[in-house]
């Protein structure tokens, strides 16, 4: 029974740092990455469409994107749909190709970048404390219906607290080297 709440507890934990991960790859370092267009739709005969499934992202070179459409008549649907994301980039359609050139970041928008990365991060280790959180309540009850000894319950906390110091460490290290990366020039 401790087993299953101790990997239930370790799968938890392990998809908040994946969900720090994927918040880490939408936050644009002023290098061109085609993670940066994963959450841009575009319309694709009336639906909205995720862009990979219409088109190729590709690096043109360090600082643009080419976003070469599957279907010639989406050049303009893409570029629409890049600037309605809101991701302050400005496509440019040449032909059939829609290059996406990375803005360089100033100081300001590098800290304010961040500041958002720290944010996210910080809310990483908060679900990763929800997790433990949920599973002590639990070893609590199973105490509580006498299905363990108390010497069972102390052990089962002090790994879950391992557990929550191992996926914490995760995440400030993802924030250490995300940060490194939007602090570079």
């Amino acid at each position: 029974m401790l087993d299953e709440l101790k990997q239930d507890a370790e799968e938890r934990m392990q998809k908040a740092v994946d969900s720090v991960n994927k918040a880490f790859a939408r936050i644009r370092t002023g290098r061109a990455h085609p993670s940066i267009l994963d959450e841009v739709t575009v319309e694709y005969y009336g639906m909205e469409t995720p862009l990979k499934q219409v088109a190729n992202v590709s690096v043109e070179d360090g600082r643009t994107l080419a976003v070469s459409p599957y279907e010639k008549n989406l050049a303009p649907k893409i570029e629409k749909g890049i600037m309605k994301a809101d991701l302050g980039l400005n496509p440019a359609t040449t032909g059939e190709v829609v290059r996406v050139p990375m803005p360089t970041l100033t100081e300001d928008s590098r800290k304010e970048y961040v500041r958002h990365a720290r944010n996210e991060a910080e809310q990483g280790r908060v679900a990763v404390r929800g997790v433990r959180r949920d599973v002590n309540s639990d070893i609590k009850d199973l105490l509580k219906e006498k299905e363990i000894t108390e010497d069972e319950e102390k052990k089962a906390e002090a790994d879950i607290q391992k557990l929550t110091d191992k996926y914490v460490a995760k995440i400030d290290e993802l924030l250490k080297n995300k940060e490194n990366d939007l602090m570079a020039i």
